[in-house]
């Protein structure tokens, strides 16, 4: 009860000395507080919380924490108060037993700065302790003829508390024969000394018992008792004298066990058992008889023991010389222990984290650590550092801590982690050191895009592809981690033909893979060209883009397609004319077919298949031209069927055929006479319908010249009123139609005989253009003589009718602006006459080259009411190649070049208007005199 009355009293005066305390040191660095010993668990120190600016709960938020040197922790914070408080009992003896102040330091470490506080606790001492004597009974020789006043040394009393509370005084109990002197010493010590105050008699009294007491200063007041008996002797004149009354000595801290320290040395001159002196320790604390021992006889003092300069640097002994009769006297030794560099540094890692984000800004700490020696002077000197080829550096804080921090900014992609090697060397010789490794990884930042391995892709499909079938994968790599390198794959929006994008082509975003949603035609479009994209997950998302263009492959999926001679949409069947005067290769028509593929598959190839006079007729193999084999005879039938097969160049080959009729006939009379023939009657009672069409076509006929030879009779009544058109040297020309008869109507006669009335400004110079029937079905030149050009009546040309200049039948050159070399000419058209081995475009180039000129033919000869050719061997290019001519509704049939009835070459549509004379589109050099009158 009394004890715990002191506690609360004391803790009255620590709460002041801290008040006290705090006000003092309120400005300095170091928070100092004062704390009594053998205080219960718990009990309030200081408030840490309001010393370091902080509330209570920002403690635990900021991780504020109290750093342990491997020691027991004494102290600890109150998550909730703030405070900090004791974490057990508290022993001044134990903690400072060497030293009068106790003071004990430590660190409080706030984790999210990384800052060091120092922190200095003082133990005060409390009256917990009662002096004490080693020795639990003292027995003391003394002569009986000893003289008054002689002194006889007495045990001290040791008193481990401090201050007041340490040992004070000695008390004696009374007696008639000793009194009690306390002796001081240097070190402060209290020697009691037994003085002999009577003469002694050992025959009235052998033996003298004696109390002796040692107290303190505390309250209460505390002590401790040894009895001491003292014996009277019997007459011993000399008592023992040691060579020094003071041994001194340094002994180096890493002696081995064994060692002899010193040899301590007492005399005396006394003979027999009173001369023979032994030594013994007298005094001695607990701590200096276990390290050292004392031999008895010899006085040699060794090591029995290890010595610890870090724990124990001084040692103070008394030894005791006593001779055989009881008689002694004491010295003392000092030992003073010298410090070795025995103790390598200690390193030890207060906080550090094991990973730090890349990019972070230098001077970012990683680490903070504590580097001490428990040697002292040069040994305790400790200097810490890293290896120079880090990116890290060392920077002292408080004390012996140091902060690890970088020294410029980290990249992942370079090094993912780092072993961070700690060398603590103090500055001993030899010098020790430590070492010790801090992993550090280095946590990814989002700082690299996703990268395509190349800068454009490039990918092919075939046309006609199934849909959601996978054609081409693009990848993309990030040189990031985790979620910062998931790569997720997307198409930029975009519009084909006014339809999303997304209609056509999807992408697996997760594998790059890409679909196609739709069947792709080739003749729609070629090839499309898209953005895909590429973002990672990281926060933000970085994203990078690359090119795909898709090119879609031709496949042989149209089959060609025949545009001349074109199917009757009457249900009556064409008929082509050739004349029996004929010779062999006589171009009878022309078969001109396209195919909407490109490359091989529109590459087309004609033959023959079915022939109803075998021999009679040939099909140029690469342009279509039907001419005559051989001269035709009498014998032969008017009607010849032939099957023309149209064939491309894919795989497998697609064809196409046409069966031709072919009048053999030299006049048109003579076809009329025998029309009736042309058409084979499916039964007996079709046959008097094809005689009452043939008289129907010949009235209608017949009715036609007739109005022709009255335009005719006006025309030379006015021949004088054409002068003017003399010098223009280009009238409206007539164009003549396709050779193309219907047994079952009139059709054809009216196309074949056509005119054109011209009428000017100037009513005197209209005039009327008299074609003549192209049986040949071939392009003629508007300045050939005759039967290549329309009969234009003029003042001047009255009296030429019927006459042909013998220079007009040569046949003019070519037009060097429209020839072609043998490398660029189709095979469908650029062969001459008779030439079956037709050379093929080289590429696609080529061919496109003559896009114009085979939209123009195919037009053309597709259009049952138009001519084939608008001047002489220009196939009508002349108006559709003006200014004015687009191709953006015409349909792309590029491949092949076609010219129905002729093997003309093509002249520029300026030569006409300069007034110079195209090469004649015919084929046949030669012309019967017969004809040319008609």
């Amino acid at each position: 009860m009394a004890k715990r009355q002191l506690l609360l009293d004391c803790s009255g005066l620590v709460l002041l000395y801290i008040f006290l305390g705090t006000l003092r040191e309120s400005g300095a660095v170091q928070i100092r507080y004062l704390v009594p010993e053998e205080t219960d668990k718990g009990f309030f120190v200081g408030n840490v919380s309001k010393d370091l600016g902080l509330e209570p709960r920002e403690l635990a938020e900021r991780g504020v924490r109290i750093v342990s040197r491997g020691k027991t922790q004494l102290f600890a914070l109150n998550p909730r108060s703030g405070s900090l408080i004791t974490a057990g009992r508290i022993d001044r003896e134990e903690l400072c037993e060497a030293v009068s102040s106790c003071f004990l330091n430590m660190e409080i470490l706030v984790e999210d700065t990384l800052k060091i506080y120092g922190v200095e606790v003082e133990i005060m001492d409390i009256n917990d302790n009662a002096p004490s004597f080693q020795e639990e009974e003292v027995e003391i020789k003394v002569s009986e003829h000893a003289t008054l006043g002689s002194r006889f040394p007495l045990p001290n009393a040791r008193d481990p508390d401090v201050g007041m509370n340490s040992l004070q005084r000695y008390q004696l109990n009374p007696n008639s024969y000793f009194s009690l002197q306390v002796r001081g010493s240097m070190d402060g010590a209290k020697n009691p000394e037994l003085v002999l105050e009577g003469s002694l008699d050992r025959e009235t009294q052998a033996a003298h018992h004696l109390l002796l007491t040692a107290l303190d200063g505390g309250d209460p007041i505390r002590q401790g008792t040894v009895p001491v008996r003292v014996v009277v002797l019997d007459v011993n004149d000399h008592i023992p004298k040691f060579t020094q009354s003071t041994y001194e000595v340094s002994v180096p801290e890493n002696l081995s066990s064994g060692t002899r320290v010193l040899t301590v040395n007492a005399t005396d001159p006394d003979e027999g058992i009173n001369g023979q002196v032994v030594y013994s320790f007298r005094n001695v604390e607990s701590k200096a008889s276990k390290i050292f021992q004392l031999n008895s006889l010899s006085g040699d003092v060794l090591i029995q023991g290890s010595l610890d300069f870090e724990k124990y640097r001084f040692y103070e002994m008394e030894i005791q010389a006593q001779d055989g009769g009881g008689l002694s006297t004491t010295a003392k030794m000092l030992v003073t222990v010298v410090d070795v560099n025995d103790n390598a540094p200690e390193i030890t890692i207060t906080s550090s984290t094991n990973s730090v984000l890349e990019n972070s800004p230098p001077g970012t700490v990683i680490a903070l650590l504590n580097v001490q020696d428990q040697d002292s002077g040069e040994n305790g000197q400790v200097s810490c550092f890293i290896p120079n080829n880090l990116p890290f550096k060392l920077e002292k804080t408080y004390g012996n801590y140091y902060k690890l921090i970088t020294n410029r900014a980290l990249d992942r992609e370079q090094v993912q982690s780092y072993d961070i090697t700690l060398t603590a060397t103090d500055q001993g010789s030899p010098p020790l050191s430590t070492e010790t490794h801090i992993l550090l990884n280095v946590a990814d930042d989002n700082d690299n895009p996703p990268t395509f391995t190349d800068s454009s892709y490039s990918a092919y499909i075939l046309e006609n592809n199934p849909r959601g079938a996978s054609f081409f994968s693009v990848t993309a790599l990030d040189q990031d981690s985790k979620e910062n390198a998931q790569v997720t794959y997307s198409l930029a929006e975009d519009t084909l033909q006014g339809a999303p994008l997304s209609s056509y082509i999807s992408i697996n975003s997760d594998t790059g893979i890409l679909y196609a949603l739709c069947s792709f035609d080739y003749e729609q479009f070629h090839e499309l060209h898209l953005w895909v994209t590429a973002h990672d997950s990281g926060n933000p998302p970085l994203s990078s883009n690359v090119s795909l263009s898709i090119f879609v492959l031709d496949q042989n999926d149209n089959v060609p397609e025949i545009l001349y001679p074109a199917l009757p949409t009457d249900g009556s069947t064409g008929v082509e004319l050739a004349p029996r005067s004929a010779e062999p290769g006589y171009l009878v028509t022309k078969v001109v077919a396209v195919d909407r593929d490109s490359g091989q598959n529109a590459w087309l190839s004609y033959r023959l298949l079915k022939a109803s006079e075998p021999g009679l007729f040939s099909v140029g193999l690469h342009t279509g031209e039907v001419r005559t084999a051989r001269a035709l005879l009498d014998r032969d039938a008017l009607k010849q069927s032939l099957v023309v097969a149209v064939q491309d160049h894919g795989q497998p080959p697609l064809s196409a055929t046409i069966t031709l009729t072919v009048a053999v006939a030299d006049s048109i009379p003579d076809v009329l006479a025998d029309l009736g023939s042309l058409e084979s009657p499916a039964s007996p009672e079709d046959s008097g319908l094809t005689l009452y069409l043939v008289v129907a076509v010949a009235a209608v006929s017949c009715v036609f010249l007739a109005f022709v030879i009255v335009l005719l009779a006006l025309r030379l009544r006015r021949w004088h009123m054409s002068r003017l058109l003399q010098a223009s040297g280009n009238g409206l020309s007539g164009v003549p139609a396709s050779q193309f008869v219907g047994v079952d109507g009139v059709r054809a006669f009216l196309q074949t005989y056509s005119q054109e009335v011209s009428l000017t400004a100037d009513s005197r110079g209209s005039h009327v253009i008299f074609p003549q029937p192209n049986y040949a079905d071939t392009l003629v030149s508007q300045e050939s003589c005759g039967k290549s050009e329309p009969l234009l009546i003029t003042e001047d040309s009255v009296t030429g009718l019927g006459k042909c200049d013998p220079t007009g039948n040569q046949q003019a050159p070519p037009n060097t602006d429209w020839r072609f070399s043998q490398a660029q000419r189709p095979g469908t058209s650029g062969s001459q006459n008779g030439d079956e081995t037709g050379t093929w475009p080289n590429n696609q180039f080529d061919t496109e080259m003559l896009q114009a000129m085979i939209l123009a033919s195919a037009s053309e000869a597709a259009d049952g009411s138009s001519t084939l050719g608008g001047g002489a061997g220009t196939m009508g290019l002349s108006a559709r190649y003006g200014p004015q001519f687009t191709l953006q509704h015409v349909p792309d049939y590029r491949q092949n070049v076609y010219i129905p009835g002729s093997n003309a070459t093509l002249t520029n549509a300026a030569g006409k208007r300069d007034g110079k004379a195209p090469a004649g589109g015919n084929g046949n050099k030669k012309k019967s005199g017969k004809k040319e009158k008609k």
